[in-house]
């Protein structure tokens, strides 16, 4: 015989994801090892340059119009008492790493996204909406209590791991959204199209082009014209996940392209000097690339160079007048130094000549067409032998550096920049390699 307990139990709006967003996570961790910057406008930048990026804001700072992007010399004139703060990496990764145990300590970790956000599958009696927001603000209140008092997350509930992401977005700082299924149409048509992940400048200008302006719109189509709309497998999983349903590929779950940039030291504003760091730079694409079993199928490689004003056909972030060569190529599905080596030098080989590619200010190195261990072809032209004694030495190499720092094995093209291009954190990495 059924109870009311058990009825009502079996009516409650349930959940399956919980996603949590560290809020100006890098700005929050030095207000948090630096009292005296609490309550003030702060902004985290690489090197202390005007000509240079903020890569974080207090939220102090955001209320001045400062975000992530906004050029250091912008930044203080919008917000004239803005402090800034060179990036301390280790720090954030240190923090990163205290979080995840503090979260871990509530409920398992699934899959951390970036440094600062991480998603949680829920299970069992953690389902149910009130014991999700019970769970959530478990996890909020134990991230305050043993790593940080002024660290503060947005906390998204919902049935499946986009919708949570986009609920953790609903409100900032410090806040908790849940999107169940009873409420989840008249919750999105609220959204713009800018609010979804995947949603950039470029892809809402072809939803433009093609009639979507609005989320109304979008939510009207069905799963074919979503498809044809926005091209592809992913207008079908988008379908699916508005709908707060799953749809999980895992052929389609791994990274398709990774990438490394450098803007060069002037002391390495040469072709050489830049030859020296592009290397560099592929060697870190290229262990991440084995870290993550994939396979590169394409190599791309991109310069800037300063060129005269009334010659630049545009300016760089930056304002350096600059004039861009990018080429690409195809290569055996390979995750080998020897094999990406290669391909840079022959794409290098195809750099212009002349007096304006002279002064390079600017590298980056580009790995696509990602495969995979299990979708992994072997070349027509490569004994599996010869494939895999080229994977080992990449691997025995990768164990040595993981273990005694980047720079303990390397091509020897790379002596020239041993010291250069420092570790960066992408906000959708943890560089525990390196």
């Amino acid at each position: 015989m059924t109870t009311t307990a058990q009825l009502a139990e079996k009516s409650e709006p349930r959940v399956r994801w919980l996603f949590l967003d560290l809020n100006s996570y890098f700005a929050s961790v030095e207000q948090e090892l630096r009292p005296e910057l609490r309550n003030r406008p702060v902004a985290v930048v690489p090197v202390m340059a005007d000509s240079t990026c903020c890569i974080a804001a207090s939220y102090e700072a955001k209320a001045f119009k400062v975000k992530t992007g906004t050029q250091v010399g912008e930044a203080k004139r919008l917000c004239p008492g803005i402090e800034l703060v060179e990036a301390r990496h280790e720090l954030y990764v240190d923090y990163h790493n205290q979080i995840v145990k503090a979260v871990e300590s509530c409920v398992p970790v699934s899959t951390v996204m970036s440094i600062d956000e991480m998603a949680c599958s829920l299970i069992g009696r953690e389902q149910p909406l009130v014991a999700a927001l019970d769970l959530a603000r478990r996890v909020k209140e134990t991230i305050k209590k043993n790593v940080g008092s002024t660290l503060r997350c947005s906390v998204g509930l919902a049935p499946n791991r986009y919708l949570a992401k986009i609920a953790s977005d609903m409100e900032k700082p410090d806040g908790l959204v849940a999107l169940t299924h009873d409420i989840l149409k008249p919750a999105l048509q609220q959204l713009v199209l800018r609010d979804l992940p995947g949603v950039g400048a470029r892809m809402e200008k072809h939803l433009h082009a093609r009639g979507i302006r609005t989320m109304e719109q979008l939510l009207d189509l069905d799963r074919e014209a979503l498809s044809d709309v926005w091209g592809g497998v992913g207008g079908e999983k988008l379908y699916y996940w508005l709908r707060g349903e799953d749809f999980n590929d895992a052929k389609l779950a791994h990274a398709k392209s990774i990438s490394h940039s450098h803007m060069l030291p002037p002391e390495f504003r040469s072709r050489d000097g830049a030859y020296a760091i592009a290397h560099k730079l592929l060697h870190k694409a290229a262990m991440r690339l084995r870290a993550a079993h994939l396979w590169a199928a394409n190599v791309s490689l991109a310069v800037k160079f300063v060129v005269p004003k009334d010659l630049a056909r545009k300016r760089h972030y930056s304002g350096i007048p600059q004039s861009g060569w990018s080429h690409g190529m195809t290569v055996v599905e390979c995750q080998d130094n020897q094999t990406l080596v290669e391909a840079l030098c022959k794409l290098w080989a195809q750099l212009p000549q002349g007096e304006l590619y002279q002064r390079p200010f600017y590298v980056g190195v580009w790995l696509g067409e990602l495969v995979p261990d299990q979708l992994h072809t072997l070349s027509l032209f490569s004994s599996l032998e010869a494939e895999s004694r080229r994977t080992r030495l990449s691997e025995t190499m990768d164990s040595l550096n993981h273990k005694y720092g980047t720079d303990t094995l390397f091509p020897a093209s790379m002596l020239l920049a041993k010291a250069a291009a420092p570790t960066r954190i992408a906000f959708t990495s943890i560089p525990d390699l390196f």
